[in-house]
């Protein structure tokens, strides 16, 4: 069972690459979609994939599901970021991953995740309406993943100043 993980953040990789191989999975990381692909190319298409959205280097994890799904359509991807919205979601799955989790998810959940082929039809629906602040972060990471991940045009799309848009995605997403 061949996993590559892919994530920026170095500690997350190593707490959560432990974690998989106690579990039995062979374990490859990459810090960005470049050397992931490197990887990839050296050592082979993977079982399983834990990909992480926001990457450094311009590309967006999104390239690499992509790329990963292209390679071979039965690698199952899980998309994990800590920057969830419905844009990136929808984009993920129409790209290839069978599922997409924000963080923090753990080992077990993600193992879990990767066997969801199926979408749930008893999942629950939230009776509340969505708040402003969650629509404003929704329509922003559209317009983002429109633009490829470019702030700066995104910026010119919304009518904002590049810095706002900046200021505005350094923040969490609200929950409501």
């Amino acid at each position: 069972m061949q996993l590559l993980l892919v994530d920026d953040d170095k500690t997350f990789c190593q707490v959560l690459g432990r974690a998989f191989e106690k579990r039995g999975f062979t374990v490859r990381v990459a810090h960005d979609v470049d050397q992931a692909l490197a990887l990839i190319e050296a050592q082979g298409v993977p079982d399983y994939a834990v990909v992480d959205l926001s990457m450094p280097g311009g590309r967006s994890g999104l390239s690499l599901v992509e790329a990963l799904h292209g390679f071979n359509a039965q690698t199952a991807i899980v998309v994990l970021t800590g920057y969830a919205s419905v844009a990136t979601a929808v984009e993920a799955i129409k790209l290839g991953a069978v599922h997409y989790l924000a963080k923090p998810a753990n080992a077990d959940e993600i193992i879990q995740a990767f066997g969801r082929e199926q979408g749930d039809a008893d999942a629950d629906v939230e009776p509340s309406a969505v708040s402003v602040r969650r629509v404003e972060w929704e329509y922003i990471q559209k317009v983002l993943n429109e633009c490829d991940g470019n702030v700066s045009a995104a910026a010119r799309k919304l009518g904002l100043h590049r810095r706002t848009l900046q200021r505005k995605l350094s923040k969490r997403p609200v929950k409501n």
